[in-house]
């Protein structure tokens, strides 16, 4: 054991910028107002949002960048506000470090009803076990460092979040450490690995057409490079997942294009699906990365290696990491592919705008693919949002961030805060529908006062499109905001009205030029028109929707 000088609020800082959070975003409460001073004589930069699950989205938009975000709030009020960020990056896999302030031990005597208070004073911290890979209160300054160290260990490994509570009294309290840190670090059975890279390589090797899924956990753990090597080195074509995207470089001659069975494009799908050797890297295999269960992936051709699994045809293999797997395929003997051309997205081009055509989804999206540059970060909402999107070409690698598998409702704003902030030198493009606006559009003041400049595209269907097509009805509706006004209320950015093509390749120049804060464009578009994934994605939720009843 050894003593140190710090207070329990200063080494959470101090791991926390260890593991690169620069920026913690969340909301103040009297519960933990100390440490949000501590925050703020840091040099971690605090970024208080409008509401709490804002600030959940944005640090969850901001693990996926950097590999680590960080969301503190108050206690209840607050913490039950970010239960269902929490929920969606433990779904998705991204390592946010909630911290939520606490009343103090030295409160707690014969049980008191203090503010905030639910049932017991570990109410929350239940909710949250159900939320996390790990959690910790801090109430004991004795051992309050060590589990400082256990749950961000955790979450660097299972890239996951985790949840640690701050009693208000133990902020400035002095700490010891233990010497060395908590680290977690699995490595894979040698004699396993080896066992399953042999039968891998016997797959690949005798098979006419194999073909690389990626998924996700690629982007999580930051394997790219890896992926990327691989490609160069076997010349094996290599398709994402719709969560997935970005995780490769879609210029590249061997992409190509996002696999979502049914929902996708047909030659995508025609080319994965006829593979008699289909590896799939760090995918998890939801309900929306299978297109909702249309894909037809053939588990007797099938090499699947996640961080928690590993299986080659019907044998499976415990103990193998994601990493290690893929290193051994690059150190394996394996035979090249030739360089005949395979199915590929076609690039953007010059988009043709018909003077006073009405908008449609379908070249509203095709304008857009025009539109976007090297500098730029998609964040799509769920919805036609998200669907439209996966068919945009993506210029660099985890620059399409969307909650393809939560699919929770509110995420675009936020995150384009968060996103901005992790990586400064890219401008978010937002793809967010009207519905979901109203949740959490009012984060656009957030994004002024921090002088954030993200393009917000706003697709004003006049409700919950994705919703109509399998029950419709006026739960569906909303009521029309003039959202294009939205910066004469903050007194800060530029607003767009958007009802034809001309007005909407005028909006995108001029919101391209204009760099000093955020531009909202509001795109009217027929409450009835989508695009053909989504048409495909909610037909076949109808089905599943009538045959319940």
């Amino acid at each position: 054991m050894e003593s140190t000088a710090l207070s329990v609020g200063a080494y959470l800082i101090e791991r926390l910028r260890a593991f690169g959070v620069d920026h913690v975003f969340g909301v103040p409460g009297d519960y933990v107002l100390s440490f949000f001073k501590q925050l703020e004589e840091s040099p971690i930069e605090v970024i208080n949002t409008c509401d709490e699950q804002g600030a959940g989205f944005a640090a969850d938009a901001y693990a996926r960048i950097r590999g680590m975000g960080a969301v503190c709030i108050t206690y209840c009020v607050g913490g039950l506000k970010v239960a269902n960020t929490t929920a969606q990056a433990f779904a998705e896999k991204s390592p946010v470090v909630v911290i939520s302030g606490a009343p103090g031990t030295n409160e707690r005597y014969k049980n008191p009803l203090l503010h905030h208070k639910v049932r017991d004073f570990d109410t929350q911290l239940k909710v949250f076990e159900q939320l996390t890979v790990a959690t910790a209160v801090l109430d004991d300054p004795q051992t309050a460092f060590c589990e400082i160290d256990r749950v961000l260990a955790a979450a660097r490994r299972y890239c996951r979040p985790v949840y640690i509570e701050l009693p208000r009294n133990i902020v400035n309290a002095i700490g010891t450490t233990c010497l060395p840190r908590i680290t977690i670090q699995e490595k894979s059975d040698p004699a396993v690995l080896a066992a399953a890279l042999q039968e891998a390589v016997a797959l690949i090797n005798t098979s006419r057409q194999p073909v690389i899924l990626a998924g996700e956990e690629l982007h999580r753990f930051g394997l790219q490079s890896l992926l990327a090597t691989l490609i160069e080195k076997t010349n094996i074509p290599v398709a994402s997942t719709i969560l997935g995207k970005s995780v490769f470089a879609e210029s590249h001659p061997r992409y190509l294009g996002v696999y979502e069975g049914a929902m996708g494009r047909e030659e995508v799908r025609e080319y994965v699906e006829s593979s008699d050797c289909v590896i799939l890297l760090g995918a998890l295999l939801t309900d929306m990365n299978l297109g909702i269960y249309t894909a037809q992936l053939q588990q007797k051709y099938s090499i699947y290696c996640a961080t928690e699994k590993l299986s080659i045809g019907y044998h499976t293999y415990e103990e193998v990491g994601l990493e290690e797997f893929i290193e051994g395929l690059l150190k394996a003997d394996i035979v090249r592919q030739s360089d005949e051309p395979v199915p590929h997205p076609l690039q953007p081009a010059n988009f043709q705008v018909v003077k006073d055509r009405p908008m449609t989804v379908q070249r509203l999206f095709q304008q857009l693919n025009a539109f976007l540059d090297d500098d730029m970060v998609v964040v799509a909402d769920p919805g036609d949002a998200l669907f439209g999107g996966a068919d945009l070409f993506i210029h660099g690698k985890t620059r399409f961030l969307a909650p393809a598998y939560y699919a929770s409702l509110g995420f675009a704003v936020p995150a384009a805060i968060g996103a901005q902030a992790a990586a400064p030198q890219l401008r978010p493009l937002v793809l967010v529908g009207d519905g979901a606006f109203q949740m959490t559009g009012i984060e656009l003041s957030t994004a002024a006062r921090f002088g954030l400049n993200p393009i917000v595209v706003v697709l004003n269907n006049q409700g919950y499109g994705t919703e109509r097509p399998m029950q419709d009805g006026p739960f569906n509706d909303v009521l029309g905001w003039r959202y294009s006004q939205l910066p004469q209320l903050l007194g800060q950015g530029i607003g767009f009205e958007v009802h034809t093509e001309d007005q909407f390749a005028e909006a995108l120049q001029k919101a391209h030029t204009h760099t000093d804060s955020f531009c909202l464009i509001e795109v009217h578009l027929e409450p009835g028109d989508c695009s053909e994934a989504l048409k495909r994605l909610t037909g076949s939720l109808a089905e599943r929707i009538h045959s319940t009843v």
